[in-house]
């Protein structure tokens, strides 16, 4: 598949199964979805550049890594993407934050953007879009394209399941970004919709059907 890293953690995907549970309440899929997404975290930021700093233990003066470079951006794509939000910052507190509003038109199936908040020097940074579901895949592409407008170079996506359909939109689209997810699912139904999958995320997140 070519830059897509499926993260099969036996701790994911047993955290993952609960959320495909219909029966699994939104407490509990918020909360889930929050601590996967700490852990998909750990894996798109494996390789983040480090530099060497001296620093005092209580035995002594040693060398040791520091991040180094510009604070990455989180990039969610509204609304169901903020689901990962909280996770990704605990881990990465000091991380700047840009917000992308895209809906999916339910004739068309295309993105339509409504709202586009990034720091003003996005383009120098790392920038981590996150959506939990990769389905038809243009909603991933339209927030990635605005971000490309913007001169940003260096950017990763994840999501929590992913779609083989919307996998080979976006990758036909944008070879040079790699995907992080924690699943491939079998297909799109006629509507749009990853099966088995887990339902309408945002829905879910929310409680809003």
């Amino acid at each position: 598949m070519g830059k897509v890293h499926v993260v099969d953690h036996p701790l994911i995907q047993h955290k993952l199964t609960l959320m495909r549970d219909i029966a699994t309440p939104t407490q509990t899929f918020r909360q889930l979805l929050n601590e996967i997404g700490m852990m998909l975290c750990y894996e798109v930021t494996r390789d983040l550049p480090t530099e060497p700093v001296e620093v005092e233990t209580p035995l002594g003066r040693t060398m040791k890594p520091q991040l180094s470079g510009k604070k990455l951006v989180f990039a969610p794509i509204l609304r169901a993407g903020v689901g990962f939000l909280d996770g990704m910052l605990e881990l990465v507190p000091a991380a700047r934050v840009a917000h992308i509003g895209l809906y999916r038109d339910p004739v068309t199936l295309q993105a339509v953007e409504y709202y586009f908040k990034a720091p003003s020097d996005v383009a120098e940074r790392l920038v981590i879009v996150m959506d939990p579901m990769l389905a038809t895949g243009h909603s991933a592409i339209a927030a990635i394209s605005r971000l490309k407008e913007r001169g940003v170079h260096d950017i990763r996506f994840v999501c929590l399941l992913a779609a083989p359909e919307g996998l080979a939109t976006f990758q036909a689209a944008l070879p040079d970004v790699p995907v992080w997810t924690a699943a491939i699912d079998d297909h799109l139904n006629d509507h749009g919709y990853i099966v088995p999958g887990l339902g309408d995320a945002g829905d879910r997140i929310y409680g809003t059907k």
